[in-house]
């Protein structure tokens, strides 16, 4: 596993885990449909991707002529 992985996993880890301890502590209401979920999918995507190598910006940017960092 390289450090990229690693930073993904732990970055989406870190996102979700705010967001929980926000809901469960009352200051926000995740049970209502609000900008808070596409954080919460930004970093779904961060985490799996760690996992899984996919990422669907990689793939857009790829389409695009965008190289990857070497």
């Amino acid at each position: 596993m390289t450090t990229d992985r690693i930073v993904r996993i732990v970055a989406g880890f870190m996102i979700l885990l705010t967001l929980a301890l926000a809901h469960f502590s009352g200051q926000v209401d995740m049970s209502k449909l609000n900008w808070l979920w596409l954080t919460a999918f930004i970093a779904l995507n961060l985490f799996q991707s760690g996992f899984t190598c996919f990422c669907p910006l990689d793939s857009i940017c790829a389409k695009m002529g965008i190289r990857r960092a070497q």
